[in-house]
């Protein structure tokens, strides 16, 4: 008997990848998307900049959190593309998901150290992107079909 129905796998016998991860991966990489919607709107980036991160140094910080997001992006890609890499390869991807849930607790944990450190940095966002990064390692950790992705016994690939 399946453990799933057969509209998750893909033609080469890999699970899809749920919205579930391409969210936590957004949410990681959060600090990348607002540096490039800040970089577009070249007039007011540093106005868009400093309302999410009203200390510069957060931001570096967090694009540095938002890399293992990024290189995510390009494994979950390359899932597809170099097949013979993966084979050779599984704990790789397989070592990928605790890749992403140890920056999302690094994350966390540095956002609460900022916190105590000076509470007039403690804004809304900050709160809701700490919440945020609980939920999202809670799903990354518990959620069984997203665990079963980087599986490669269940990932066949032909």
């Amino acid at each position: 008997m399946l453990k799933y129905p057969p509209d998750v796998w893909d033609a080469k016998g890999q699970l899809r990848l749920p919205l579930s991860y391409w969210l936590i991966l957004l949410l990681q990489a959060r600090s990348w998307v607002l540096f490039v919607l800040a970089d577009t709107s070249h007039q007011q980036a540093s106005a868009i900049l400093a309302l999410f991160y009203p200390d510069p140094g957060d931001l570096g910080v967090g694009l540095i959190w938002g890399v293992p997001a990024a290189v995510g992006f390009l494994l979950s890609g390359w899932r597809q593309r170099f097949p013979r890499f993966w084979q050779r390869f599984p704990r790789f991807w397989q070592c990928w998901r605790w890749v992403l849930a140890i920056s999302l607790l690094a994350s966390f944990l540095q956002q609460c150290l900022a916190a105590s450190q000076d509470m007039t940095l403690v804004t809304p966002w900050m709160i809701m992107t700490s919440i945020a990064d609980l939920l999202g390692l809670a799903w990354l950790v518990l959620d069984r079909r997203l665990r079963d992705c980087f599986n490669p016994r269940l990932n066949h690939v032909e």
